[in-house]
């Protein structure tokens, strides 16, 4: 039986914007370009007469804007959503508030709104919007509509350091788990989440302020890893740990163009060989196997290993650990977060 096409709704303001995308979609036998629209009239038209697999996404629209145009989408017609994004502060901010809206991914232009060298990223685009394609739109619902229900709670028996790796799916996530901890946390926390620049970190650091008790920053070179602060590894620099004079410091390092930044599986690895026993690993929600390699040296260190259950938007990341035989627990977000309550230390 032959294998169904993913269908494709693109929006875009630009005709030749629209014709790229689509032209690059229409490429890949497996996908399948159904519709384009220029902007949220046609987009309503369209969604009252088909149901797309999975939609692209411009920012930049007249009249709706496209955080209005995926809000609209998520309240008629739930469906995976890739923005596609141009690189500035202004558009990593926008981004950021569109994965917290249900957004399943998103690619970069290479080079600005117009970008007519955006084939450049052809294989990424085609690879996410297929991973796309296959999230559970019950668990889009859920991530999208789910209340905060969870009581703050009080930390008890030890540990040092937790290191939680993420990627696709995981601001929504990150968030949840967070707001459940307490402002007086006593240990330090570091968070890899993948991100393709330093604004979507800052951004997303600058969003979970907003919504947690915690302290959260991107980490800085040379800086000393104080209780009660959560640390975001910069995207385009390759984060690590070490001891100095009794502290212990983040140290950065500028990571070579196209390489996976930050890199969960260099974070933890470095975390493993400080902290030892004394370390707590989680890894989340994403696409690939990054983290694989450092929940193993987690453990191996006497350190404890964790991942989210099939409930990731992105399975792909847990799903490699567990394989591999390196997670002691395989749980659900609100477990993850009542395991780090018990790993915490008053």
């Amino acid at each position: 039986m032959k294998k169904a096409k993913i269908r494709v709704l693109v929006i875009d303001d630009s005709i030749f914007m629209r014709t790229l995308i689509s032209d690059m979609l229409n490429s890949d036998p497996e996908i399948e370009v159904i519709a384009t629209a220029k902007d949220g009239k046609e987009v309503v038209e369209i969604l009252s007469k088909i149901r797309p697999d999975c939609i692209t996404l411009d920012l930049v629209m007249p009249g709706w804007d496209g955080l209005t145009i995926l809000e609209y989408i998520m309240d008629v017609c739930p469906t995976p959503v890739v923005i596609i994004s141009a690189y500035s502060k202004k558009d990593a901010d926008i981004t950021i508030k569109c994965l917290k809206a249900g957004a399943v991914n998103f690619v970069l232009k290479p080079s600005g709104e117009l970008s007519l060298d955006i084939r450049e990223v052809k294989q990424e685009l085609l690879e996410k919007v297929k991973s796309a394609s296959r999230v559970n739109l019950g668990r889009i619902r859920l991530l999208v509509h789910k209340k905060r229900e969870w009581p703050k709670r009080k930390l008890a028996d030890l540990s040092e350091m937790i290191v939680i790796g993420a990627s696709t799916g995981g601001l929504q996530t990150l968030e949840a788990i967070l707001y459940s901890l307490p402002a007086s946390l006593p240990i330090p926390v570091i968070i890899a989440q993948h991100f393709p620049t330093l604004f979507f970190t800052e951004s997303f650091a600058k969003y979970l302020n907003k919504v947690t008790d915690l302290e959260v920053k991107v980490a800085e070179n040379s800086e000393g890893l104080l209780p009660g602060i959560v640390y975001l590894a910069p995207a385009g620099f390759q984060m690590t740990l070490k001891k100095y004079n009794l502290k212990v410091i983040s140290v950065l390092s500028k990571s070579p163009p196209n390489s996976l930044t930050p890199s969960i599986d260099i974070v933890m690895e470095s975390v493993a060989k400080v902290y030892a026993k004394n370390s707590l690993g989680i890894i989340l929600t994403g696409m690939g196997s990054d983290g694989r390699e450092g929940m193993k040296a987690i453990k191996q260190a006497g350190g404890k290993t964790v991942v989210q259950d099939e409930s990731s938007l992105i399975f792909g990341m847990p799903k490699a650990v567990i394989n591999a035989g390196y997670a002691d627990e395989i749980l659900p977000v609100e477990g993850i977060a009542d395991v780090i309550i018990k790993c915490g230390g008053l």
